[in-house]
């Protein structure tokens, strides 16, 4: 497991945090760019003097050879830097966004799926997909790029100090505009990035709804406006997206266009410089290839700048993103135990004095004093509302105590199911696979066999390969449940969790279920069922009725239902 996060409380700190992380790569990455920018110096130089002196000494082509070479020999270096640049940055936001999402993903894990009933599936998708690849511009560009800029253009401005000091002057009064000029962008920048990242959540849930209800929606005749609700949701998308865009394509042309205004003024300079027409300061001394070299470099000096206003877009971008992140790594999980190493034996449960509440509704259960031997049946009863599926998601760690001790030792892996099982589009197997995906096809058929759902599969057109709709379209209740049952089986988990695993079905389904749970006592397994019928309480050990719970002074032999 990926260690966690720490999360800064603001946006820029906690990606200065990831960005200590890969800090070896990205100054690889700064210094290849740096080497580089030295190699366009030295490229723009030779230019400048292999111009200068054909034209000025008239020399043949053939007496600079060497010259030539070394300008080859200077373009290849100048390609292998930025491939390394170019390689190093991809390292460094590749190795963010895995451990980024690794640690979303474990925190998600911990969470589980009763802190995460509130939150839309697509709206979390988008994160996992969307949010995190949004930080890859800002490591892989941006970072590197604040770097360079802070080193390359200072040098460039001491060669042209060296050769020109009014030339350098010229570019050392226009290089404050563009920085400016970002963080101006930046203020708004980051606002529409968040604001789209949260839209594109909305537009996300509300398709995939619609999707899901496509059935409903055509029985009461409104598909025609659901398609107009959709349209609508994409079309806001839409127009926050072209507000974004213009806001970067704004912002690029004003950049250009100071920086081409400060090319020009340099231009105009060295040009009326060598023509004779500026006598002051140092125009008298320029040359040909003085006033050639400074020239070349002038944009030179303000490539970096530029190329640092192309990506603090992405910078924006990674702002609000990580807004969503942090909201979200931020949220309390539970605290669970790790899981004991090698074979978990089936495990005891102890429950002194535990009360469970949800929010908004209170106290639903308890307090509750139970003990649970390993290997024991136990039967949980009571009416709707009781805490039945309250307590069975305390024992698997989904919710915490609001009071009270809760203890399973050893704290192996559990088994979950339920009336409606959480089945997965793909094929009969990749369902099975999901708690066990090393299990060879022989696991996967005496899970099928132990389910009673062999005569199922084998009717199959593909058998085990067979694929499923969404929520496991395809097949019928009773078939999906025995398919979760089967999976409750390839787990080989030690403590299984039931809660009304045979609601809705009929008497011969019922009775597989039943049977296939029958075996799992023999197996010693520790069972926890919450129901309401006969033949599942038939099944237990002891029954214990949460309408009158069990306190400590009661024995367990002593509980009835």
């Amino acid at each position: 497991m990926t260690p966690p996060l720490a999360v800064d409380t603001t946006p820029r700190g906690w990606l200065r945090d990831l960005a200590g992380g890969v800090r070896h790569w990205l100054g690889l990455a700064a210094a290849a760019a740096l080497l580089a920018g030295l190699c366009t110096l030295v490229q723009m130089g030779l230019l400048a003097w292999l111009v200068a002196v054909l034209i000025n000494d008239s020399r043949s082509v053939a007496s600079l050879t060497p010259v030539f070479v070394a300008l080859l020999g200077v373009l290849v270096l100048r390609g292998l830097a930025q491939w390394g640049q170019e390689r190093a940055a991809f390292e460094a936001g590749l190795r963010v966004r895995e451990r980024v999402r690794e640690s979303l993903l474990d925190h998600l894990a911990a969470l589980g799926p009763v802190r995460l009933a509130d939150r839309h599936s697509a709206a979390l998708g988008q994160q996992l997909v969307e949010q995190v690849e949004a930080l890859d511009g800002y490591f892989a560009r941006f970072l590197p790029q604040l770097r360079l800029v802070m080193l390359l253009p200072a040098i460039i401005l001491a060669v042209v100090a060296y050769l020109d000091w009014l030339a350098a002057l010229l570019l050392l009064l226009s290089a404050p505009l563009i920085p400016l000029f970002m963080a101006l962008v930046g203020m708004g920048a980051e606002r529409l990035n968040r604001e789209q990242f949260v839209a594109v959540s909305r537009l996300a849930g509300h398709f995939l709804d619609r999707v899901r209800g496509v059935s409903t929606l055509q029985l009461f005749n409104r598909t025609r406006a659901s398609i107009d609700e959709v349209y609508a949701a994409a079309d806001d998308y839409r127009r926050r997206s072209l507000r974004t865009l213009r806001l970067a394509f704004l912002s690029s042309a004003v950049l250009e266009f100071f920086a081409s205004v400060a090319i020009a003024l340099v231009a105009i300079y060295i040009g009326f410089g060598l023509l004779g027409y500026i006598r002051f300061g140092p125009a008298d001394g320029l040359t040909l290839f003085s006033g050639l070299f400074v020239l070349l470099l002038a944009p030179e000096f303000f490539q970096p700048l530029r190329t640092l206003s192309q990506h603090y877009h992405d910078r924006a971008a990674a702002l609000g993103a990580a807004d969503g992140l942090i909201e979200r790594l931020k949220q309390p999980a539970p605290s669970i135990p790790a899981f004991a190493t090698g074979d978990s034996a089936p495990p005891r449960i102890t429950l002194r004095g535990v009360s469970l509440a949800h929010a908004g509704r209170g106290r639903v259960l308890g307090p509750l004093d139970l003990d649970v031997a390993p290997g024991e049946c136990l039967v949980l009863v009571g009416p709707s509302g009781s805490g039945k599926s309250s307590l069975l998601q305390a024992l698997a760690g989904f919710v915490e105590p609001a009071a009270g001790t809760l203890a399973v030792e050893p704290r192996g892996p559990s088994a979950w199911m339920d009336q409606r099982p959480w089945l997965i589009q793909g094929s009969l197997a990749d369902n099975l696979r999901v708690v066990a995906p090393d299990a060879d096809d022989t696991a996967l058929e005496a899970a099928i066999a132990g389910a009673h759902l062999g005569e199922v599969v084998a009717a199959l057109p593909d058998e085990l390969a067979t694929p499923l709709g969404e929520r496991g379209f395809g097949l019928s209740g009773g078939q999906a449940q025995r398919l979760a049952l089967a999976r409750v089986l390839l787990s080989r988990a030690p403590l299984v969790l039931l809660d009304e695993p045979t609601a809705g079905l009929d008497a011969i389904t019922e009775a597989a279920i039943v049977e296939a749970l029958q075996a799992l006592r023999r197996q010693g397994v520790t069972l926890v069922i919450a129901t309401h019928h006969p033949a599942l309480v038939a099944l237990a050990d002891r029954v214990v009725d949460l309408a009158r719970p069990p306190t400590a002074e009661e024995r367990p032999n002593d509980v009835s239902a």
